[in-house]
């Protein structure tokens, strides 16, 4: 990324994208009465391979969507602007894989939605991306990091039977792991 990409605007793109395609995918599931379970991660079945790539669009009420909806513009715009160089593949990795491993191991019988697996991935990324390198820019965006989503860590344990605690703990896992992953990457 050029340094004249280099802006918050500019770093806020592909986050801004994925909030429009959530807010989109809510009000046409809303228009026309489809069940908001419908385009989830169903584990292990062939109706639920789909929502590996629909789930973190669909959200169970503006309650939920707003709540996924705040924390993807700032931590993908903190990932984008601070780590241009590897912020791609964070996010792609946030996305995805944690998605597969929802419906890999998730629990059956039920629709996992909701884009909380990116936001964990996000979140535990810039965490133990800080951690990791352990650089002066990256300790303070784990630890601003910490401040604003430290409560974060009560979400990666079972607690209410209709949020999908899977897909915060393996978006947890997916950004910790990409944090070790690329701690050594060059990172501007």
């Amino acid at each position: 990324m050029e340094d004249s990409d280099r802006s918050i605007i500019g770093s806020s793109i592909v986050p801004f994208r994925l909030v429009f395609l959530m807010w989109l995918s809510y009000f046409l599931l809303d228009v026309y009465h489809i069940g908001f379970d419908l385009p989830g991660i169903y584990p292990r079945s062939l109706k639920g391979i789909l929502g590996i790539v629909t789930s973190p669009l669909v959200h169970a009420g503006y309650v939920h969507l707003l709540s996924n909806t705040i924390p993807v513009l700032f931590l993908g715009a903190m990932l984008f602007f601070y780590y241009p160089r590897i912020a791609q593949w964070v996010f792609l990795r946030s996305y995805f894989v944690t998605n597969v491993l929802v419906w890999l191991l998730g629990r059956g019988n039920s629709s996992h939605i909701g884009a909380s697996g990116i936001v964990y991935g996000l979140a535990f990324f810039l965490i133990f991306f800080g951690i990791f390198r352990r650089d002066r820019l990256s300790l303070i965006i784990s630890i601003v990091v910490l401040l604003f989503y430290g409560t974060m860590f009560y979400g990666l344990l079972p607690n209410d039977p209709r949020i999908s605690w899977e897909s915060h703990l393996f978006g947890a896992m997916v950004g910790a792991w990409t944090a070790r992953d690329f701690r050594k990457a060059r990172i501007e």
